[in-house]
């Protein structure tokens, strides 16, 4: 009789000794909560990744084969004029007076 109570008390420790190793182990349910959280949120950080190199490859290719966006693309983000044009640049929020781009004249 007080074997058989000491198998039945080891063998409840072992169970709960597990079943703690389920939940919080190494490889139990909140770890695999966590890495599927993780993985989610790197999912849709590769999602974004993807759409933003489809754009800048359609930007590429636009800009190799549309010789008026090129235009208007180096006009915008270089600050280059035709002949007899001024450009204003006036500084951003943030940069004094003195610190904002030149203007390059073509």
């Amino acid at each position: 009789m007080f074997g058989r109570r000491v198998i039945v008390g080891l063998l409840v420790l072992l169970n709960l000794y597990l079943l703690l190793g389920l939940v919080w182990g190494e490889r139990g349910a909140l770890s695999y909560l966590d890495l599927r959280n993780r993985y989610q949120s790197l999912r849709a950080e590769v999602d974004r990744l993807e759409t933003r190199s489809r754009d800048l490859s359609a930007d590429i290719l636009r800009l190799e084969s549309d010789a008026d966006y090129q235009e208007r693309m180096i006009r915008e983000r270089m600050n280059y004029v035709r002949k007899n044009e001024v450009l204003y640049v006036f500084p951003q929020d943030g940069e004094a007076a003195g610190e904002g781009r030149d203007a390059a004249k073509d």
